[in-house]
């Protein structure tokens, strides 16, 4: 375990003790940041596995995640801390953006368990993933039953022991992240970094920095070298994620990357060479994309060698229970909620709903069933097509006219987009500039820009999760 590396936030004595002395126990290596400031001068220096945020007493604590992802390096997983006596909606608007939510006082097999938890997901730092990540994805990947995840199962076995690039294709939370691991972790470079990217989720201005790294000194703010995610997947996998909102003149340079193995650094002359194997994904039709000039053509025949298109979960709808079951158990020993149970009924209403946010929608229902005590889904409405699904066997709700609560979202929904296109406008259709001046997170300017269907300038704007977002709202 010596090669996590942990960054702990807080100033709390009492958690803080406890929480290095668990970390200190099991050998992982640590950095202690007493307050936000500190902890970017921490990223700044260094990249970590995963982050132990204490989010007690925080008021500002929704608003520090994104700023943690895009500011300095790579925070890894993040892992919160709250109260008990937080409320269920504070609890699970953290859920939301977070990787994991542990309840203090905490336990050191809680926060183990929470540890256990991230271990598939990116390691910003190179280390070999441990034995318990690897039964994880394979655990994961038994609960694939149907025939059309059977046949996925197959290519991934095949794509695994072929050193190429592979394009994973499937719409928003169909599981094509956990497909990209369970090619690196069945490969020969399993023992290698595994490094994500999310091309939709990093500014464009800051994407080339993070893929290829700086120079000291490259551009304003650039005041140290900093190693790119290119290199720190070095003999290892890197996963570029939403890879058709790439802008096209890094599209170029990740085309070079492909065919020589070289790039160099921003700001620097001379070229480095890696040994990497790219895995990208994406929700949007690529080929599509290339013949309409939005997608480089050559670097779209580069990333398609091998293809692995995932079904959504509404052609896959023999798996629902046993997803079930699987998220029932993760969660409810996450939150604390050990013995929660859904009732059978509510089971068999679950198994009929088509989850248009696919297995990500499935995981989030279950979360917030456990977090609000609501298994019978009394407070929460199966959504389909952005309208209420009746889950309560009655009598059909007619949808010839829109509700009030419909024609007050679109009403809201149209003044946003006008907003954002004027200030887009005014700032020559720079999204981090347009969240800055509208005062909202990056993250949440960029659901709203989707769901109002507006443009990046550059095609469809695509964001890293199923979760609907508002302007105004605390989703940051």
């Amino acid at each position: 375990m010596s090669n996590h590396h942990a960054l702990f936030i807080g100033s709390d004595p009492a958690l803080r003790k406890s929480a290095l002395g668990f970390l200190e126990d099991r050998g992982y290596g640590y950095v202690v940041a007493e307050s936000v400031k500190e902890a970017f001068q921490k990223l700044a220096r260094d990249n970590f596995h995963f982050t132990l945020l204490d989010f007690t007493g925080n008021r500002d604590g929704l608003n520090l995640v994104p700023r943690l992802r895009l500011q300095g390096g790579d925070p890894g997983a993040l892992i919160a801390c709250i109260n008990s006596t937080g409320t269920p909606g504070e609890t699970e608007a953290l859920s939301l953006l977070v990787d994991v939510v542990i309840q203090r006082p905490f336990t050191d097999d809680g926060l183990e368990a929470a540890i256990n938890a991230v271990a598939t997901l990116s390691p910003a730092v190179p280390h070999a993933p441990g034995e318990q990540s690897v039964a994880r994805i394979r655990r994961e990947m038994d609960l694939w039953r149907s025939p059309a995840m059977r046949d996925v199962v197959a290519i991934i076995r095949e794509a695994a022991g072929a050193d190429i690039t592979v394009l994973v294709t499937g719409e928003t939370g169909t599981g094509k992240d956990l497909v990209a691991r369970a090619i690196h972790s069945l490969s020969p470079r399993r023992t290698a970094p595994f490094v994500k990217v999310n091309c939709a989720a990093v500014p464009r201005d800051l994407l080339e920095s993070e893929l290829f790294g700086h120079e000291r000194g490259a551009f304003t703010g650039a005041h140290k070298l900093k190693i790119g995610k290119f290199e720190s997947a070095h003999r290892g996998t890197i996963f570029l994620d939403e890879i058709g909102d790439l802008h096209p003149d890094l599209q170029g340079k990740l085309l070079h990357v492909l065919q020589d193995g070289e790039f160099s650094r921003v700001g620097a002359k001379s070229a480095l060479k890696v040994d990497v194997r790219v895995i990208a994904a994406t929700n949007q039709n690529l080929a599509q994309a290339a013949r309409g000039g939005r997608f480089r053509e050559d670097l779209y025949y580069r990333l398609n060698v091998i293809q692995v298109a995932v079904p959504p979960l509404r052609e896959r709808l023999e798996e629902i229970p046993l997803l079930l079951d699987y998220f029932v158990q993760l969660n409810s020993k996450l939150f604390r909620r050990e013995g929660f149970a859904i009732p059978p009924s509510v089971m068999a209403r679950l198994a009929q709903y088509d989850f248009p946010g696919n297995v990500r929608e499935l995981e989030n229902i279950i979360k917030r069933m456990i977090v609000l005590g609501d298994p019978h889904l009394a407070r929460i409405p199966l959504q389909t097509d952005g309208a209420p699904k009746s889950t309560d066997g009655d009598a059909h709700v007619s949808t010839a006219e829109p509700s009030l609560k419909e024609i007050g979202r679109r009403a809201a929904l149209a003044a946003q987009r006008e907003a954002i296109t004027r200030v887009l406008q005014e700032t020559g259709w720079n999204r981090l500039q347009t969240a800055k001046s509208l005062k909202v997170s990056y993250r949440s300017l960029l659901y709203t820009m989707k769901e109002a269907g507006l443009r990046g300038g550059r095609g469809t704007i695509s964001v890293p999760s199923s979760e609907p977002g508002r302007l105004g709202g605390n989703t940051s």
